[in-house]
């Protein structure tokens, strides 16, 4: 094999950076090989899991959203559109777009083949959804497609917003520690996370920083625990707390990024 001399360059570039430039591959096989757990911890964590697994199917009185998820699976095309209207529906911000999203996931799903569910309730929920999908698939005519599209249209926000209680805590962090109350009473500890995307402009990413700070220093009232594995925790998104965190600005996300984080952890 011939190598040109541009070819001997990037070969001995790469070198020189290897971790950086390596296959992901690669370094997540070496990675797992050097710090990843034995066999014996792998078979602990997953005879735990399966138990939790077990415990939870087992529950003698689950929730419409778990009845929901057990007929509508994430490995179903009815379960992926609930899914993803539950996602995107609220935060849609005008009526137009609204519509168009609940038509792209209700309409043409097969919501007729959920209609025998064990759940009453669920049952119930699939035939809505039926008669929905029938209504946007046109089979009633434009006129009650136009007259329908905003009741369709409030009662599926409606619908997510009862779906977003049971991913949700709360709004704020105020009403997500007194709602999580009950469980921190039994043992139970959070890692708080912050709803939302990745910044798009640099007040998006302040906004962020200050609501990420709030939320530390109320938790940090809130907690007198003797160590940090008792008390609640806060998840930071970095993608949220800098507009520009991509490869291209590396310099500038090591400058202007790692002293915000800094700064958080110092305050946690």
């Amino acid at each position: 094999m011939r190598l040109n001399k541009g070819m001997i360059l990037m070969t001995a570039f790469v070198g020189l950076h290897s971790p950086k430039f390596a296959p992901q591959d690669v370094l997540l096989d070496d990675m797992i090989a050097r710090l990843g757990p034995d066999l014996a911890t792998r078979n602990k964590i997953s005879d735990a899991a399966a138990g939790l697994v077990r415990r939870i199917r087992a529950s003698s009185d689950p929730t419409l959203m778990e009845e929901m998820l057990t007929e509508y699976g994430l490995s179903s095309a009815e379960g992926l559109a609930l899914m993803s209207l539950a996602e995107a529906a609220l935060r849609v911000p005008d009526a137009a777009t609204a519509d168009a999203l609940i038509e792209d996931k209700i309409a043409g799903a097969d919501w007729r083949s959920h209609g025998n569910a064990q759940s009453r309730l669920v049952r119930a929920s699939s035939l809505g959804l039926a008669l929905t999908g029938h209504v946007l698939d046109n089979g009633l005519g434009r006129a009650v497609h136009r007259v329908g599209a905003p009741v369709i249209r409030n009662a599926v926000r409606r619908a997510m917003k009862e779906m977003g209680r049971q991913f949700v805590l709360g709004e704020t962090i105020e009403d997500a520690l007194r709602r999580g109350r009950r469980d921190s009473a039994k043992g139970y500890r959070y890692s708080f996370d912050m709803l939302g995307e990745a910044a798009m402009t640099a007040a998006d990413a302040a906004r962020y920083q200050l609501a990420y700070t709030h939320a530390i220093k109320v938790l940090g009232q809130q907690e007198a625990a003797g160590s940090i594995n008792a008390a609640h925790g806060i998840s930071i998104k970095l993608s949220a707390l800098f507009a520009r965190y991509e490869f291209a600005q590396s310099d500038r996300v090591m400058a202007e990024l790692v002293p915000v984080v800094r700064d958080l952890a110092r305050l946690a």
